[in-house]
């Protein structure tokens, strides 16, 4: 596996990935597909994209960007594995790629947002894995019992300092 650049061509192999099995809505694909040409359109502007690939087939993606009005914090936009590619490490890679990069810019904190529903367990198994932890959470956020849950990471810090802390005993 071999972690690269998007690059415009990459497009069509993209979408295919994202629509490779039924976990994006409509919506969520065209919103992938907005960002993957903002990104083409003006490289590390707003959107950065890393790709993962194998014998020049593209097994998944990341997006990621600065967040505006920030110093040193990013968001983590969007990160999508071929559905013949799972469980193969492909997301842990581009996160890890994501985090070297980030880290050599100074960056100091990544976010992401996701939902609470199940269909979004794996997902936020698979962050709570690399380390991110839960830092809030906005009730009916999407729609009606479907809860915003937004997760960070801290890069500048080492591992075990970046976990929050056990709440204090009342006393």
């Amino acid at each position: 596996m071999r972690i690269r650049r998007l690059a415009r061509p990459d497009r069509q192999s993209i979408e295919e990935l994202i629509r490779s099995d039924d976990t994006f809505n409509q919506d969520e694909v065209a919103v992938a597909l907005e960002l993957v040409d903002a990104a083409c359109d003006h490289p590390g502007r707003d959107y950065h994209i890393l790709v993962c690939e194998d014998e020049a087939r593209i097994l998944g993606y990341v997006c990621f960007g600065p967040t505006p009005m920030t110093a040193g914090t990013w968001d983590l936009y969007w990160i999508a594995t071929h559905r013949a590619a799972r469980g193969r490490g492909v997301a842990t890679h581009l996160v890890d790629a994501m985090e070297a990069e980030l880290r050599n810019t100074g960056a100091r904190l990544v976010r992401l947002e996701t939902s609470q529903l199940e269909s979004y367990g794996a997902a936020r198994s698979f962050y709570a894995r690399l380390g991110y932890v839960e830092v809030g959470r906005i009730p009916d956020f999407y729609r009606q019992g479907d809860d915003l849950v937004i997760l960070s990471k801290r890069l500048d810090v080492p591992a075990e300092a970046a976990l929050p802390l056990p709440r204090r005993a009342q006393m």
